[in-house]
């Protein structure tokens, strides 16, 4: 039985350092390469060995794909290429492939020249690492060799971000990456074709949040920016995702513009800064809106905004505003965990905390002791729990959540599984630690999916493997006249034939013949074999049914055609003539369904069966009658052989 395997090596139950090995009809690929934001030992970039402790990776592996830019997703890249050892292909769009080597010499900066890290690659090595790169347009469907195929969608989230479908033969799987449903100011929301793949691979970094709406968020955030403002005070809104910096920064534009506001925005020079000349020109990538501006001005050419000075982070009284998701061990993390004291850059920050509002979490503090407040807002460009495993037009037969923490996984996966079968089923997850606003979620979330998986819903940590057999689909051609002849005469009801079969398997099936009726009552007709009119031809890698008649035809064979005969002898003393025609006005009689045809050299036929009365050679008051029938005709030759040893009626 073919399978697919799946072995998370990074955000198997965690977000961060996402990188999953798929093997898929013998070929092994492996989807994104990322680091952990959270660690800066040996656990921020995923456990290569898995694939192999001996020989190089380039032995093992088929192809590495890359969704998106973020380093989460690619931030080992260079590590794993150049100094693990991997010189196969890397595929990925080319927004990714533009902007992937600026985050990657930040990242690179930040390690060594800054934290004076050994042991980590090089500006040469990210270089080298870019040269394996081969860029993929979206619906482009790239021949990775004879048998492996992948195919890029739409992912929204960032610029360039994509979903990949891998295919060997008729096994597939989608890897949705980071992907938004919702679209924002500048992307458009995520778009896959119609599919019904073996394993759909999503992220589930909100897997039991349902985000209130998007119009409301902007004018909460707007509305808190113009209070903080008006006031005299400062907003430090520190973005770490790229994508999100220039999504808030089209926002307050917009707002400035529209409010006639003269206070200075301020941009952090840099990275976003390199980023964003590439958003200028991927203008194709974004949304229809920035698409028909773009004639006019450039979105991403900010009037209001400009450089940024760390010296106003020192102004009394400022608001930090955090609208990206914070991985467990970052300062966002920390303080949104409700960590009261905080060392960043040698000084002591006190956070004190008051009764939060509805739907904000917040800390109000006193500013003459060092210490600010917060307030957490979600402008994330990932899919909140109503889009996880529901991504667009793909019908999955298996899910496997990725990119999410174990906790909310399995309370995700218990919810969907109690709604797809109408009552509870045991699991490994229970409601422990969740609020009842955030069971009420996850309820919601199994009610909208529209379609549920039809096999199973998984999650599996890091370094753990996920086996799923599959039952191969046989794609079979058959012209519309052969396929309604067919169906006229029985053979598959309605589309049973092929319908019936588990997981799209070719399993033609034939309605059982009926019982011949006596002779009294007549004989129903019966259809013939299935046999008689279709067969499989293989032809240029393309499997059909055709009718005999084609078959021989295409094959160039002549017809040769089996015929059983039976003998069966009468007491009639009149001439083999009038045995005949007697034999045909008594077939003529019962068989009212059938063509009965007595012909000019005094044989008598129905269907294809041929009689023949002859004079017995020893007997000549006994006439022998030799019924013959081709193969297709059977069941009508046994029963016409029965009917006659029966004898004939007598002469009136």
């Amino acid at each position: 039985m073919p399978e697919i395997r799946v072995t998370p090596l990074g955000a198997g139950q965690d977000v961060g350092r996402s990188c999953i090995l798929v093997s898929i009809g013998g070929k092994n690929v492996m989807l994104d390469c990322g680091m952990h934001m959270g660690f800066s030992d040996d656990r921020r970039f995923p456990d290569f060995s898995y694939i192999t402790r001996n020989g190089r990776l380039t032995d093992f592996l088929d192809c590495v794909i890359i969704s998106h830019f973020h380093l989460d997703h690619c931030g080992a890249l260079p590590y794993f290429s150049e100094m693990v050892g991997y010189d196969g292909p890397i595929y990925m769009t080319q927004p990714t492939q533009a902007i992937c080597p600026i985050l990657l010499e930040d990242y690179r900066k930040i390690a060594v020249d800054k934290k004076g890290e050994a042991n980590f690659f090089t500006s040469q090595m990210i270089k080298d690492c870019m040269k394996k790169v081969v860029a993929v347009h979206l619906h482009q469907t790239v021949q990775v060799d004879d048998e492996l195929e992948i195919k890029a969608y739409y992912a929204g989230h960032v610029l360039g971000a994509a979903m990949f479908q891998i295919k060997v033969g008729s096994e597939s799987v989608v890897y949705t990456g980071d992907y938004n449903m919702t679209p924002d100011r500048h992307l458009g929301a995520a778009w896959i074709d119609k599919c019904r793949p073996n394993l759909l691979i999503t992220e589930s970094t909100y897997a039991t949040t349902i985000r209130d709406s998007k119009r409301c968020r902007e004018r909460d955030f707007l509305k808190k920016v113009h209070e903080t403002v008006e006031r005299g005070g400062k907003v430090l809104i520190p973005v770490f995702a790229l994508g999100r910096a220039q999504e808030l920064c089209i926002l307050l534009e917009t707002f400035w513009e529209r409010m006639d506001l003269k206070a200075p925005i301020y941009f952090s020079t840099g990275l976003t800064e390199k980023a964003n000349h590439y958003y200028k020109l991927f203008i194709p990538w974004t949304n229809q809106k920035i698409r028909k501006t773009f004639v006019q001005r450039n979105m991403f050419e900010f009037k209001h905004i400009k450089a940024f000075d760390r010296a106003f982070a020192d102004s009394p009284g400022p608001m930090v505003i955090m609208p990206g998701y914070c991985v467990q061990g970052t300062v966002g993390h920390k303080i949104l965990s409700g960590q009261r004291k905080l060392e960043m850059e040698g000084r002591q920050v006190v956070i004190t905390p008051t009764l939060p509002p509805p739907a904000l979490s917040h800390a109000c503090c006193d500013t003459a002791a060092g210490v600010m407040q917060v307030e957490y807002m979600s402008f994330s460009a990932h899919a909140d729990a109503r889009a996880s495993c529901s991504c667009g037009q793909a019908e999955p037969e298996n899910v496997l959540l990725v990119h999410g923490e174990a906790k909310k996984m399995s309370f995700l996966k218990q919810k969907i599984e109690q709604n797809s079968v109408g009552k509870p089923r045991r699991g490994r997850a229970c409601e422990g630690g969740f609020s009842r606003a955030c069971a009420d979620r996850a309820r919601h979330l199994a009610e909208a999916l529209s379609t549920p998986p039809r096999g199973q819903l998984l999650y599996a940590a890091n370094g753990e493997t996920v086996t799923l057999s599959t039952s191969p689909s046989i794609p079979v051609g058959i012209s519309l006249g052969l396929l309604k002849r067919e169906m006229a005469q029985g053979m598959w009801a309605g589309h049973a034939g092929w319908g019936g079969a588990a997981a799209g398997q070719v399993a033609p099936q034939t309605a059982p013949a009926p019982a011949p009726a006596p002779a009294s009552q007549g004989y129903s007709r019966m259809p013939r074999s299935p046999g008689s009119c279709r067969h499989p031809i293989m032809k240029d890698s393309n499997f059909r049914l055709v009718s005999s008649e084609q078959a021989l035809k295409e094959l160039g064979l002549a017809e040769h055609q089996l015929r059983f005969t039976c003998r069966v002898h009468l007491h009639d003393t009149r001439k083999e003539q009038e045995t005949a025609l007697r034999v045909y006005s008594h077939l003529k009689s019962v068989l009212k369904d059938h063509c009965v045809q007595h012909l000019p050299d005094g044989s008598v036929t129905v269907e294809s069966i041929l009689i023949q009365a002859a004079a017995h050679s020893e007997d000549p008051s006994t006439k022998v009658l030799l019924v013959s029938w081709t193969y297709q005709d059977e069941e009508l030759g046994s029963y016409l052989t029965s009917l006659l040893k029966k004898g004939l009626p007598q002469a009136s």
